[in-house]
């Protein structure tokens, strides 16, 4: 398989025409030369945060609190996941596994609620046990919690938030694992972020209110963190302080609740440049490397050895033609609408799940 057009070349973007060549789902080489193509192809996005199971419940609980909504064990997504049957989240799941991929989407790191069970609903959607949906290219990264066997069926452990429980067992046993441990923290109140940092976690997810103190820990420690500033937007705690974060450590963009938001990288990118008013290039890594190196993946990135997953966007379109800036206008401006084809894992996707 080969890809032609604008290549965004390595982690700084650099725009170089030709092809892209690639074989056992590993880009091969990239081949700069004159080609008759329109088409610009980056990284597949890695989508750093999700909670996807919440795809039964899109919309729910407008004006609710953080707690009333998500808190762990009856706000009211938990409540709606624990009344839902296994086909209804499954279907759900595979649903917006569809759009994911559709739109760009390679990897997602996932916190999956419901022990066992929960792995198992995911790994249904993937497979396509809804057959209206088809088996799904997208590649996950499970981490499960609400099980103390949950580690041998999962990637790793994904916890509600320091305040929530003593995670320091779970911790151990993870790492013993050689498995992934995230944590949320600094989504409410600054409370939860010393003691989710002491527990050394691989990266932390929110860090809404990060304080100086915080700040220099992450930097000392090189613990990446995750911003999802859609959700922290509609649920109210306030906005992730982005370019500081990126002064001190690696940050990485995550999409987040299903209820709240779509999970379209294309619209967090958009909204995290414009709000915190990074450089294009930068905000494109917090989209696609960041989140790769988050995983330890190796992905998110074009070039030889790399895995092989890869967006294509028709530079010709409507929205892009005319651009002036190409990765500025892919970041700030660019969508569903322009999305020309997906490879993951050097398959190209199906949108329509046949």
């Amino acid at each position: 398989m080969h890809l032609e057009g604008t290549i965004l070349v390595g982690d700084a973007f650099e725009s170089v025409e030709g092809r892209v060549v690639v074989a056992d789902g590993e880009i091969v080489r990239i081949e700069e030369t004159a080609v008759e193509s329109d088409e610009v192809v980056l990284p597949a996005f890695v989508n750093a945060h999700t909670h996807i199971g919440d795809s039964i419940a899109k919309e729910a609980g407008e004006g609710l609190s953080l707690d009333e909504l998500v808190a762990p064990p009856d706000g009211l997504k938990h409540r709606l996941l624990r009344s839902a049957s296994h086909e209804e989240k499954v279907t759900a799941m595979a649903r917006s596994l569809r759009y994911m991929e559709s739109t760009g989407t390679g990897t997602f790191i996932e916190f999956r609620e419901g022990g066992r069970d929960g792995v198992a609903a995911l790994r249904d959607a993937l497979a396509g046990e809804d057959v209206a949906f088809g088996e799904r290219e997208i590649d996950p990264v499970v981490l499960g919690r609400d099980d103390p066997d949950v580690l041998s069926v999962a990637d790793g452990y994904g916890a509600s938030g320091a305040r929530d429980a003593d995670f320091d067992a779970v911790r151990r046993e993870t790492r013993e694992a050689g498995k992934l441990f995230g944590i949320h923290a600094g989504e409410r109140d600054a409370d939860d972020v010393n003691p989710a940092m002491d527990l050394e976690p691989d990266f932390l997810v929110h860090m809404v209110h990060a304080e100086p103190i915080h700040l220099d820990r992450l930097e000392d420690r090189g613990t990446p963190v995750v911003v999802c500033p859609r959700s922290n937007l509609v649920t109210k705690v306030g906005v992730p302080p982005i370019r500081e974060l990126a002064k001190r450590t690696t940050v990485a963009l995550g999409t987040d609740n299903v209820m709240l938001d779509s999970p379209s990288m294309f619209r967090e990118m958009e909204f995290a440049a414009k709000l915190a008013d990074l450089p294009a290039r930068e905000v494109l890594r917090m989209a696609t490397v960041n989140g790769a190196k988050v995983a330890g993946l190796n992905r998110g990135v074009i070039e030889p050895g790399a895995d092989a997953d890869l967006l294509v966007l028709d530079g010709d379109s409507d929205n892009l033609a005319g651009a002036h800036d190409l990765v500025r206008a892919i970041v700030r401006r660019a969508g569903a609408a322009d999305v020309s084809r997906v490879v993951i894992g050097g398959s190209e996707v199906d949108s329509a799940g046949n």
